[in-house]
Parts: structure tokens; C-alpha cells; sequence
């Protein structure tokens, strides 16, 4: 069989073609608009976790509050009907969102416990100032979950989590609740 002299120089033009094909096939799309929103919410949200330990330090009362969550679950169910969202997936939403501000409150009072006391700051009123906020914010949430809900199955899903995310930890205890309060973002098939 005789080779043309042409040939290694097709074969060195389609491998060229191939090898970049492959390079931007490992490179993930950017992150949709909507994922940052989302993400800074759920941060803040988390943050008012510190202002919850608090009133929690000085109440002495329980982290858990099952009649509380029920009913913010409750009210959570309610509003994605009115966004056409699956009800069940925002229950699970908004439960991945107290589970992760529960564990900040459980790592600020294990410090606070250690060090025998707690900051000296301000404390707003839990049920006047913190809860409308929570409310509000949930609000927000849902919205913008709305937004992102349809890049939840996307391939890259877990890249722009990982990349956005990484930018709004502050400490290794609010990283861990961010990281838990966006555990199911992602839907992986």
C-alpha cells in the first residue's frame, strides 16, 4: 500500500481536530446567572444563624424547634404551588436550609460553651427581627430557586456549585452548613 505524502498530514489534522475537541469537551459551560443569587442567599441566610445561636445561648433554649421547621416547611409547600414549583422538592429545599443553619448554631455553641461565654454583641429579638428576615429571605430563596431550577440536571451542575461556592465561605463551619444547605441542588442521573 502506498501512502500518499499527503496522509500524516491529514492524520496529524484530524488528531489536532480531536485532541481540541476533547480539551474544550472538559471545560465547563459558565455558570448560569441565576446560580449566584441563589448562593448569596443561602449564605445570608445561613449568617442569620449566628444571630439565632444567640438568642439561643442567652434563652437556653433548644437548637431543635419541630413545630417551628413544620411549620416553615408548611408555609414553603404553600408558596412553590404558587410558583409552579414540586412542593416536595421544596420541602427538601427548605429542610437542606435549617439542617445547615442547625449546624451552625450547634458549632457556635460548642465555642461559645468552650470559651465559657459568648460574644458580647447585640442580640435583635427572635420572633420581631430575626424570623420576618428568615421569612423574607425564604421568599427570596424560592424565587430564586425558580430561576435555577431548570440547570439542576445539568452536567456541570456540581463544577458551578463547587466554583460559586467556594467564594462565600468565610469559615470552616459556615463552609460545612453551605455545603449542606446546597447538598441536593444538583440532581444527578
Amino acid at each position: 500500500m502506498l501512502c500518499s505524502p499527503r496522509l500524516p498530514l491529514l492524520l496529524t489534522c484530524a488528531l489536532s481536530g480531536l485532541l481540541a475537541c476533547g480539551a474544550q469537551a472538559g471545560t465547563p459551560s459558565p455558570a448560569p446567572a441565576s446560580l449566584q443569587p441563589l448562593l448569596v442567599t443561602m449564605n445570608e441566610r445561613l449568617n442569620i444563624g449566628d444571630l439565632v445561636a444567640l438568642t439561643k445561648w442567652d434563652s437556653r433554649k433548644p437548637i431543635q424547634d419541630s413545630a417551628r421547621e413544620a411549620q416553615v416547611i408548611s408555609n414553603a409547600r404553600k408558596q412553590a404551588v404558587t410558583r409552579k414549583l414540586d412542593p416536595d422538592e421544596v420541602a427538601e429545599l427548605i429542610a437542606a436550609q435549617i439542617e445547615a443553619n442547625k449546624l451552625v448554631q450547634y458549632g457556635l455553641l460548642a465555642q461559645w460553651q468552650a470559651a465559657g461565654k459568648a460574644p458580647d454583641v447585640p442580640r435583635p429579638d427572635l420572633a420581631r427581627q430575626i424570623r420576618p428576615r428568615l421569612d423574607e429571605l425564604q421568599n427570596r430563596l424560592l424565587q430564586y430557586y425558580a430561576d435555577f431550577a431548570p440547570y439542576r440536571k445539568d452536567p456541570n451542575c456540581a463544577q458551578w456549585l463547587a466554583k460559586e461556592r467556594s467564594a462565600l465561605i468565610k469559615d470552616a463551619l459556615h463552609g460545612q452548613a453551605l455545603i449542606r444547605a446546597t447538598g441536593d441542588l444538583c440532581v444527578t442521573n
